[in-house]
């Protein structure tokens, strides 16, 4: 067993550092204010090659590892997880699906620009009535003949105003249950396909989400992924990727509410000593920084699982339960340490507080990592 990151690993994780001190910090309140994040910032991403990390570079990705990808997302979201969630979904659900299922005409015409950054992609599973409960899906896709004719609705869909790429799972054949449902590729500008408005959000306020509507799109026959039936399968397993990239962002979340938290108690004094030095400050630096090194070494040992080859279906899921969980608690101690100071935006810990909540519910709510968790338990 070797805890030590390489060389290479190291130089990737102190570009997204350098990138997430220069480019992200200056501005991340303002945006979270405002809602929005530049697309000056999403070039610069792909420039640096952070959405398409692990791609092959023969369709213009990175080609680098799982534990890179992870370093990365650490990295952004200590800043701001409003650019970290974009950089999560299209590596970990869009570019590892169309990577993993899609065919070769289908990587081709999309794959290449999604790595380069060129586009980014939306990932569109979650209805109003079928969150946690994927196989009731709403949305239909009728097998036309040439075409599938798409009708139903969207929702809480990240990049969902920006993306150029959607990869859309709907029910082809209700009478053959999770067996009957799709996926397939959409492109923006596609004849009734509408976008929604902004979700105005507690967390994450910066990144793109919506609700899509779909009424009587043409979807070409040659849009849909893999065989007839194939959806529901694509779906599940381009989602124990995607739990490692919120695993990630959720340990960046609280580590970056630690750091500032660690810094603030060094500086701030109170009955005549900095505050770090009074027990109960201690014991909470102590507690945060022995909860957030489990949980950055349930999220390496998770991306190590994909790297090797292994299945990850338990070891993602461990990994964004615990991390979630600890990004919640920890960040909320950040607040308490900094006192009244931390409930001001300008100290940064009250929004990385609000990020926090939503890496316990998308990708899988915490109960739903339970129900894979101890399914895998049980099963031995």
């Amino acid at each position: 067993m070797d805890f030590n990151l390489t060389e290479e690993h190291i130089m990737i994780r102190d570009a997204a550092r350098d990138f997430a001190q220069t480019e992200l910090l200056p501005g991340v309140i303002e945006r979270d204010n405002a809602q929005t994040f530049p697309e000056s910032l999403v070039r610069k991403m792909g420039e640096l090659g952070f959405l398409g990390v692990m791609v092959d570079p023969k369709y213009g990705g990175s080609g680098m590892d799982a534990i890179s990808y992870v370093l990365i997302m650490e990295e952004l979201s200590k800043i701001d997880a409003s650019a970290s969630v974009m950089v999560s979904v299209n590596n970990s659900l869009v570019c590892y699906g169309l990577e993993s299922y899609a065919n070769e005409a289908q990587k081709e015409k999309y794959l290449t620009k999604l790595a380069k950054g060129e586009i980014i992609g939306a990932f569109c599973l979650s209805e109003p009535e079928a969150g946690s409960d994927a196989t009731s899906q709403k949305t239909t896709a009728i097998d036309m003949g040439d075409h599938y004719l798409l009708n139903g609705t969207k929702n809480w869909i990240t990049n969902g105003g920006r993306a150029g790429v959607y990869l859309v799972i709907a029910q082809t054949d209700k009478d053959k249950g999770h067996k009957g449902i799709n996926a397939f590729i959409l492109e923006k500008g596609m004849p009734g396909f509408d976008i929604g408005p902004k979700e105005d959000k507690l967390g994450i306020r910066g990144s793109d989400t919506h609700t899509l509507q779909f009424n009587d799109v043409k979807v070409p026959k040659e849009n849909r992924i893999g065989e007839d039936g194939f959806g529901f399968k694509f779906a599940m397993k381009t989602l124990s990727g995607g739990r490692i990239g919120i695993a990630a962002q959720a340990l960046g979340i609280a580590a970056g509410a630690y750091e500032l938290a660690l810094k603030y108690s060094k500086e701030r004094k109170a009955f005549g000593t900095e505050i770090c030095n009074h027990q109960a400050i201690a014991f909470k630096l102590a507690d945060m920084a022995t909860e957030i090194e489990a949980a950055r070494m349930l999220v390496m040992k998770a991306a190590w699982d994909k790297d090797q080859g292994n299945n990850y279906d338990m070891s993602s899921a461990m990994a964004k339960l615990y991390a979630s969980q600890v990004a919640m608690t920890h960040t909320v101690e950040a607040v308490q340490i900094h006192g009244g100071n931390g409930f001001v935006k300008d100290y940064h810990v009250e929004r990385l507080m609000r990020d926090a909540k939503i890496t316990q519910i998308y990708e899988g709510t915490s109960e739903i990592q339970k129900i894979v968790i101890s399914r895998g338990i049980i099963k031995g």
